[in-house]
């Protein structure tokens, strides 16, 4: 029978889902940012050559799980564009979730889910087996590569790609940011730094200076350093100030 969960809960019983593989990992969620305990797992799971799948929504992954991936050869990775679902599954229990496998959700959003167990619930988990087989379809196969790093070149590296993306938005007269809590490319605009379905979530509340997720400048995690009042990275200030004219 399918279990409730709630944050930590979810959290634990992912961990102990993607240690306990023997088979098959499957792993869908819209964003990434593994922490280094998941990290470990499915490193370890990669040795054993372990058949490990991951599907996310959009090819803009911070420096370090590009890094990572790409050292995880036997690890396949698709682009699902539309994808907004949350599941995890391994050949005997999967977990359909709000959570995404990032690191900042984790440790901070509130989090329910559903645990399912193959042996008790072999009709539920075979429904969502294929649902999941069905996402790994029709999503894109790709294979991560990207220059390797040092980390005293790292926010080199970091400047030159925030300061990349918003040049090209000029030069095209398109002026785009991200949604501060979805990440989603939207137009940019520090009055309205969300899009049109997360503004409506956030407006039930309306804290200005509720923690969001994202920078509205770069798109890169904000680990909850921005808000609705400060939707802007302290360190992209002035260059959003410069790119955007504001």
């Amino acid at each position: 029978m399918a279990k409730f969960l709630n944050t930590t809960g979810v959290s634990y019983h992912l961990e102990e889902l993607i240690k306990g593989t023997k088979d098959r990992l499957i792993l869908i969620s819209p964003y990434l940012q593994f922490s280094n305990r998941i990290k470990e797992h499915i490193s370890n799971l990669n040795i054993q050559k372990r058949d490990i799948r991951i599907v996310y929504r959009e090819n803009k992954l911070q420096l370090d799980e590009n890094n990572w991936l790409e050292n995880q050869i036997g690890v396949r990775t698709s682009i699902c564009t539309n994808l907004h679902a949350k599941c995890y599954l391994n050949e005997n229990e999967a977990i359909i979730t709000s959570m995404n496998l990032y690191e900042f959700s984790q440790q901070n959003n509130n989090e329910m889910g559903i645990y399912i167990s193959k042996a008790q619930d072999p009709e539920l988990y075979n429904a969502t087996l294929e649902e999941a087989q069905r996402l790994l379809t029709i999503s894109k196969e790709i294979r991560v590569t990207v220059q390797m790093v040092s980390p005293s070149n790292q926010d080199k590296t970091e400047k030159k790609k925030v300061e990349t993306k918003p040049s090209n938005a000029k030069s095209t007269g398109k002026q785009m940011g991200y949604c501060i809590r979805t990440g989603i490319e939207i137009p940019f605009n520090i009055e309205k730094p969300m899009s049109y379905e997360a503004f409506k979530v956030w407006s039930q509340f309306g804290d200005p200076d509720y923690p969001e997720k994202f920078c509205h400048f770069s798109g890169e995690p904000s680990n909850g350093e921005t808000s609705v009042s400060k939707p802007v990275l302290k360190k992209n200030w002035n260059m959003a100030k410069e790119i955007h004219g504001f």
